[in-house]
């Protein structure tokens, strides 16, 4: 049983020639995966599905890697896609839950709030039996796209620090155990190893299995383990607002939707030396 906003493979399967529903391949890999999300999707993805490119529908001006667009340009690039008011999206990814947490974030905060993310991506569809389809995909009619850009939900490094230091928000970094405590160095050039200080570390892994989404019952018991009350104002953060989604993605399956996702992350604040860092 998914929780909303997650769907299973056949929720969508029974939906899926829905004239307003649609479909988006948001798969998108760390460079150390060595997977070529272009590649696979061409090779297999769900009937009907369209490419989503992350850091095509970035802010690609942007030193920081996949931020978030200005709202006229995101509105831009989806009516390009055929997507638009009216419709209801469901994002997945070739890895389970990973980068469509994100996708799904970014739609919620410019005014999609239909927006869905399929429990397990790809490999639980396949894996149920369900077809696929390769080549190119399809490519559908240009749709307006109303694009409203939620402000509240987007926080910078300022909102991060004002919540460290009064208490306002409990900052919660998806990164690795290792990452968070400073013990392996950073993969991007120029980012100093180790956290916030002040900050919670609940490795986004933790909150999956099996690639899919643990039950409520089961996420209460990470957060908890890890000094986090989910019924407070959460601010989630990661290496570069990726995973930092799937804390939040697992938030609002617990009815405590996150206030906001710190968009520029550690690629921000690491590299930024007017910034506290805490180790261990």
């Amino acid at each position: 049983m998914a929780h909303l906003p997650l769907v299973t493979p056949a929720w969508l399967h029974e939906r899926l020639s829905a004239p307003d529903i649609v479909v988006l391949d948001a798969s998108w890999y760390l460079p150390a995966a060595g997977r070529d999300p272009q590649a696979e999707y061409r090779a297999a993805h769900i009937p009907g599905a369209l490419r989503f490119d992350l850091d095509a529908m970035s802010d690609t001006d942007s030193p920081l890697p996949h931020m978030l667009p200005r709202p006229e340009v995101f509105a831009s690039r989806m009516r390009a896609l055929g997507v638009g008011d009216g419709q209801q999206v469901v994002v997945y990814d070739g890895q389970g839950l990973f980068s469509a947490p994100r996708v799904w974030w970014m739609l919620r905060t410019f005014g999609m709030r239909d927006a869905l993310v399929l429990d397990g991506g790809l490999p639980a569809w396949v894996a149920e039996g369900f077809p696929t389809e390769d080549g190119d995909g399809p490519t559908r009619d240009r749709r307006h796209f109303t694009a409203r850009l939620d402000h509240g939900a987007v926080a910078d490094a300022t909102d991060v620090a004002r919540a460290l230091e009064g208490g306002s928000a409990q900052v919660v970094d998806a990164r690795s155990g290792p990452r968070f405590r400073g013990e392996e160095a950073e993969p991007r050039p120029g980012v100093r190893p180790g956290h916030m200080p002040g900050a919670k570390n609940v490795h986004y892994g933790a909150l999956l299995r099996d690639g899919r989404m643990r039950n409520p019952e089961e996420l209460a018991e990470v957060f908890a383990a890890n000094g986090v009350d989910p019924r407070r104002p959460v601010v989630t953060t990661c290496g570069s607002g990726v995973t930092a989604a799937i804390v939040g993605l697992a938030l609002e399956t617990m009815g405590h939707p996150a206030r906001a996702l710190y968009d520029g992350s550690w690629s921000e604040w690491g590299a930024d030396e007017s910034r506290p860092v805490a180790k261990g």
